[in-house]
């Protein structure tokens, strides 16, 4: 009887699998058929769940922000106020930190290799970014489009100085910076907000 293949898994097995070799040696340094060999896959296998290496780092890149977002998520689910979500994410960073760092120098070579124009008009990154700004919005409980992109920046960032910096970047000090910005950030709106309002009655008032 013939060996039944879940083609759907097969494929993300690969993708993971091809994870590590592009951490080792860099986007645009690997070809297509080293990915096949290490994999001890055919090339034809490859090509048959991906027409080109392109195809392959965009399905992965796809595919790691879909399982990274399910394992925080997952990870986070029992905490309550902002400043807890805050120091649940950047620990969720410092835990997985060897994992982030790769995969940003793999989207860093990718960005070289492909250049500026390319990747920012590329669809798949776009839905990546976006999907993970709205599911951070939702997680932390903001609606402020800027903000989230800020939450996000300042990971990137603190990725970025512990790569050059080490431990010199802490965690816990960069995350109680960031949980004081944000929330001042929060009650500055809301103050604004109210006085708006407030304002708005007050002219209500004199019309009338």
């Amino acid at each position: 009887m013939p060996k039944i293949v879940d083609h759907e898994q097969y494929r993300k097995e690969l993708l993971w699998k091809s994870f590590d070799l592009f951490a080792q040696k860099g986007y645009a340094s690997i070809t297509m058929r080293e990915i096949a060999k290490e994999l001890r896959v055919s090339t034809g296998t490859l090509y048959h769940y991906f027409p080109n290496k392109e195809a392959l780092f965009l399905q992965l890149i796809e595919e790691q922000a879909e399982r990274d977002l399910s394992d925080f998520l997952a990870e986070a689910q029992d905490v309550e106020t902002l400043p807890e979500r805050i120091h649940t994410l950047i620990d969720f960073l410092a835990k997985n930190e060897d994992y982030f760092i790769n995969q940003t120098l793999i989207l860093c070579d990718f960005y070289q290799q492909q250049g500026k124009a390319i990747v920012l008009s590329n669809k798949i990154l776009q839905t990546v970014q976006e999907k993970t700004r709205q599911e951070l919005s939702k997680y932390l409980q903001i609606q402020d489009r800027v903000l989230a992109s800020f939450v996000m920046n300042v990971v990137s960032g603190l990725l970025i100085g512990r790569m050059f910096e080490g431990d010199v970047i802490s965690y816990e000090e960069q995350g109680e910076l960031l949980k004081k910005m944000v929330c001042q950030y929060l009650d500055n709106q809301n103050l604004k907000s109210q006085n708006l309002d407030i304002k708005n009655l007050e002219n209500q008032n004199l019309e009338n």
